[in-house]
């Protein structure tokens, strides 16, 4: 017996189950492609921007961050945009811009924490609607009933147990694995700005800006 004709056996509960896997394995890929293009090399990065901050080049800082397209280089990009309102003004630029980038790659996680938890309970619901029917059986045979009336219906209901622990214990791996990423994605990002804005503190008094720079579309 192949996993079509396994997945038709375990009954109607099967197909919430098999929706709750699309919309697993959908987040997953999703996070995957996020995650993978939010990375940055960190000592690069900051070598980088630390030399155009040095030469007074806020132009530059900002065009390069353009050029970088990851969350930390879409917040210190924020942060320059709100450079000639003065350091607070940067700080709190900073601080909104992380915490919207932090909530993108968060982005579905909740989600997949429910299919962590709801695809075994509909498991073991399949498991105790199949139950049931097995023990209405042995009463509309009067007790009758001989061990292989009731073995292929027991079987069949412990099937959605199964795929549904398999599904849940899946996305319960990559919800998990998603966390520890996005932990250290957080740390990098705060390593970055942190070291941004003592940077920024230290070249600040020197630095001119042409304010037509800094009202560019960004």
């Amino acid at each position: 017996m192949n996993l079509i004709e396994m997945f038709v056996k375990g009954g109607w509960v099967m197909y919430p189950i098999l929706i709750s896997s699309i919309i697993g394995v959908a987040i997953i890929i999703d996070r995957f492609i996020v995650i993978r293009k939010s990375k940055v090399n960190v000592p690069a990065f900051l070598v980088r921007i630390r030399g155009m901050l040095k030469k007074k080049d806020i132009q530059g800082a900002i065009s390069y961050c353009m050029e970088e397209k990851s969350f930390a280089s879409n917040i210190i990009r924020r942060g320059l945009k709100k450079y000639k309102y003065g350091h607070q003004r940067v700080r709190e630029a900073i601080e909104s811009a992380g915490q919207q980038e932090v909530n993108k790659l968060e982005k579905g996680l909740n989600i997949l924490a429910s299919v962590a938890g709801v695809a075994p309970m509909l498991g073991f619901l399949g498991t105790v609607t199949g139950m049931i029917s097995a023990f209405m059986k042995i009463e509309s045979l009067a007790g009758a009933a001989s061990p292989s009336d009731l073995a292929g219906g027991i079987w069949e209901a412990l099937l959605t147990t199964a795929y549904g622990l398999a599904v849940g214990i899946a996305a319960l791996m990559f919800y998990n694995y998603f966390l520890t990423k996005i932990g250290k994605l957080v740390s990098e990002i705060e390593l970055i700005t942190n070291d941004f804005l003592d940077v920024l503190d230290d070249s600040s008094k020197d630095i001119q800006v042409d304010d037509e720079e800094l009202e560019i579309d960004l």
